[in-house]
């Protein structure tokens, strides 16, 4: 079910029962002695950035013009240039030696022979024939710059990132998960995607995101995405088995982080919660229940799935409880009330001891509003489910 929870107000005891994985735990990779780990991390930060077609037209028009300036201005001072063969500066003439001069060939056959025309080469041919190189020698210039460029924006973005949320797996749940978060009103820049698969790190960029290649399992690749900083961290990996290791590596990093993780077994649920996860989703049980709910009631389900998806019309949410509201029943409030959350403990609506609210409960709550559309969009590529 949707709630939407403050991280720093879930209870502290993060220990639960023991229990045993599905599937057993994979072995450390191995540094390549080439390549070193083989779950080295890449930082992808997105931006706007035109197509090669468009960089090639932009570059080439940009020549045209410098080329076109400097004919302009060989053929304003055409009288005071001299032509070897015939003594006569045609428009041809112009063109042909404002094209030799900008591509530094020159070969003597038309010379500027007045003083103005001198001058004219020095202050303003010159400058153009600088202009017309870099703009020729600029795919060169750019793949020089393009690092320092980049090391800046990265620079930039650790030293303002704060509190923010690393989602590992950018499959059908991360993606969900995020679409989520954004409808809540999470900024995009406060959420950090980790994803071994390159396909998966180049569509989170594409969605606005920053994205890190590597292997959530290795803490090198968590602290790249800054998480000794974050606030919560959703774990939704293609097996248990990583998801284990992924928390058991995010909580050694952070201790005061919000894990909620997504398994797929029941029975690795206690596990999971053990290696320091705060919230665990079983997605398959979960979905399971949906289908059962939906065939014997399809209304049911209906307003289920309709819970589900925030922003879709109903919503669930977790908000305090309103000093109007403090000593009156949960059915008394403007909101309808689910569940009221007293300390550590949640109590249903009808619950004798949720009868009266008091000070520091908290209410879990249906709202309704008009239907949105996703805010993340319509998904870029297809993408595994994880």
């Amino acid at each position: 079910m949707k709630t939407v929870r403050t991280p720093d107000e879930q209870p502290s005891d993060r220990r639960g029962p023991m229990g045993a994985l599905a599937r057993p735990l994979p072995r450390p990779a191995e540094p390549d002695p080439d390549n070193g780990f083989p779950g080295a991390a890449e930082i992808g930060i997105p931006r706007r950035k035109p197509g090669p077609l468009k960089q090639v037209v932009r570059r080439f028009a940009l020549a045209l013009l410098v080329l076109a300036v400097t004919v302009l201005l060989v053929w304003i001072e055409r009288d005071g240039y001299r032509d070897s063969v015939d003594g006569h500066l045609s428009f041809l003439d112009a063109v042909y030696y404002a094209t030799v001069t900008l591509s530094t060939t020159g070969y003597g056959d038309v010379i500027p022979a007045s003083d103005s025309a001198r001058l004219m080469n020095i202050v303003l041919i010159t400058p153009l024939r600088v202009v017309f190189l870099i703009i020729l020698v600029g795919t060169t210039l750019e793949v020089l710059t393009e690092r320092t460029r980049e090391q800046w924006r990265l620079s930039r973005w650790r030293s303002t990132l704060r509190d923010h949320t690393v989602v590992v797996g950018y499959g059908t749940t991360g993606y969900s998960a995020i679409s989520t978060l954004v409808a809540q009103g999470v900024p995009r820049d406060r959420i950090v995607v980790v994803d071994p698969d390159a396909e998966a790190v180049a569509a989170a960029m594409q969605d606005g995101l920053v994205a890190v290649a590597g292997d959530a399992t290795r803490a090198d690749v968590l602290r790249r995405a800054e998480f000794e900083r974050a606030r919560n961290l959703i774990v939704s990996a293609n097996r248990d088995d990583t998801a284990a290791l992924v928390t058991l590596t995010a909580r050694q990093i952070n201790r005061r982080a919000w894990i909620v993780v997504a398994v797929r077994e029941d029975e690795n649920s206690p596990l999971i919660r053990q290696s320091g996860a705060d919230s665990v989703v079983t997605t398959a049980s979960a979905a399971g229940r949906l289908l059962g709910v939906s065939m014997l009631s399809p209304n049911v389900g209906e307003v289920v799935e309709d819970l589900l998806h925030y922003g879709s019309g109903m919503d669930l949410i977790e908000r305090p409880v309103d000093k109007r509201e403090t000593g009156k029943s949960p059915a008394d409030c403007r909101d309808l009330v689910v569940a009221v959350i007293r300390g550590h403990r949640m109590l249903r609506h009808d619950d004798p001891e949720a009868s009266k609210l008091a000070t520091g409960d908290r209410l879990v709550v249906i709202r309704s509003g008009p239907r949105r559309p996703d805010p993340m969009g319509p998904r870029a590529h297809p993408s595994p489910v994880s």
